[in-house]
């Protein structure tokens, strides 16, 4: 059964097996309001954690989106590009950015789950 785990940053990562899909958390599309551009990384590209990997624009400002795990990228949201809003309404299931091919298991390890993740919210509210 495929997990999801938090950053920070507000990415999250739903992991299958070796597989990663990456995208923003609903609160980060909360708080970025109406994205209207989004650009991502090409398909075969290597990306290391915590690197910049996508821009996503709104209407309020420009926020970079960092991968929550090192890899290769297999796959990109397309529909994303040419309908961002997609991110607004469905940012954990539409609205992907993108699918990894995991290099290091152990980086999920240092990611939140759930829990900790809203517990870390009411941190920051």
């Amino acid at each position: 059964m495929p997990q999801t785990r938090y950053t920070e940053d507000h990415e999250y990562v739903h992991v299958d097996g070796d597989i990663c899909t990456v995208g923003i958390s609903d609160h980060a599309q909360t708080q970025l309001g109406d994205v209207v551009f989004v650009e991502l990384p090409k398909p075969g590209a290597k990306v290391a954690k915590g690197s910049a990997v996508a821009v996503v624009e709104s209407v309020k400002a420009a926020s970079d989106v960092y991968t929550p795990v090192s890899g290769e990228v297999l796959e990109v949201n397309s529909a994303v590009e040419s309908q961002p809003g997609l991110i607004n309404e469905d940012s954990q299931g539409k609205g992907w950015l993108m699918k990894v091919r995991l290099a290091d298991p152990s980086e999920i390890d240092g990611l939140m789950d759930e829990a900790a993740y809203q517990a870390f919210l009411a941190t920051i509210a």
